[in-house]
């Protein structure tokens, strides 16, 4: 069987991550206990999730002309990934994230973007020969809207599905951008976000995924932690439970939940199937500390799982 392909443009970040006894409140200083660094960016972490699972995957990001940026490419080719579209600059540092996590795995995050904020559409461009390949393309809006929406109208062009992760959330995104979106993901806040809509239980999450639907993407799921998630889509909502674990930390559980749809989609999966197997996947990775180290490869997977992959 010949491995799904997979495409990521979006952002790469150097994580900073600082454990603490808990979240701080404003103006207040506090002793963390762990500092460590990693390896992050949604897009990248979505990327490196997908390759652990076995896709063969390009990213489609920029870097900056510093160490960051040199680790950055070192861990993509660690993974596998190709890096041919990772370019550089030396007008802005490589993105940044700075993580505080508390003892029950919350989290808060502060996104310095840097040299995300500088793909343009000529990246795009140089990059449509991959995308035309892939049988999945990622986005999500840490780099900026109007790429993310180049991006998606060139795969969609292309005849390749995609998938858009509305992370960080925004209030308002393009309808047009909407419309040609075969897979919308959001979670919780970021679907309250797009439709002004309470989303705290299934029953919400499901109007909130209906909601989400009638405004033109293909499908729509909405990710909710423990709970799973809503699957919604011309076949109907559907509610897909979770699998209830002791979380260490959840910093890039959503993440792990695009990247292994992706590799599932890539390869012709069902979408309530590929969402099912998606959810245990994320449910693995928030046993482990971290973001991209939390994320199991294949031989880490109980062995039905292992065998969906190959």
């Amino acid at each position: 069987m010949s491995r799904p392909k997979v495409c990521v443009v979006g952002a790469a970040n150097l994580d900073l991550i600082s454990y603490v006894p808990r979240l701080p409140t404003l103006g207040e200083t506090l002793h963390g206990s762990t500092f460590r660094t990693g390896f992050g960016g949604k897009g990248a972490n979505q990327a490196v999730m997908a390759a652990k699972l076995g896709a063969e995957v390009t990213m489609i990001t920029k870097v900056g002309c510093d160490d960051f940026g040199n680790g950055t490419l070192d861990n993509f080719r660690r993974w596998g990934i190709d890096v041919g579209h990772v370019s550089r600059t030396d007008r802005a540092s490589t993105g940044v994230a700075p993580i505080l996590v508390d003892p029950d795995g919350n989290n808060a995050i502060v996104i310095v973007t840097g040299a995300n904020d500088l793909l343009d559409a000529q990246d795009i461009a140089t990059a449509r020969p991959a995308m035309r390949e892939a049988g999945v393309v990622i986005c999500q809006l840490e780099i900026p809207l109007e790429v993310t929406a180049e991006a998606v109208r060139v795969a969609r062009a292309e005849g390749t599905r995609t998938i858009l992760n509305p992370a960080p959330a925004s209030r308002q995104l393009p309808e047009e951008l909407l419309r040609s979106v075969d897979v919308l993901c959001p979670n919780q806040s970021e679907s309250a976000l797009l439709t002004g809509l309470p989303v705290d239980t299934v029953e919400e999450a499901k109007a909130a995924a209906a909601a989400l639907l009638a405004r033109g993407p293909g499908a729509t799921v909405i990710t909710l932690g423990a709970d799973g998630c809503v699957v919604a889509d011309a076949a109907g909502t559907t509610h897909l439970s979770g699998v209830t674990v002791a979380a260490k930390d959840t910093t890039g559980a959503g993440d792990a939940f695009v990247g292994a749809l992706s590799c599932l989609l890539a390869r012709g999966d069902e979408l309530r199937d590929a969402a099912t197997v998606a959810n245990r996947i994320a449910a693995l990775s928030v046993q482990r500390p971290g973001t991209q180290t939390s994320y199991p490869d294949r031989s880490e997977l109980p062995p039905d799982l292992a065998a969906r992959f190959g």
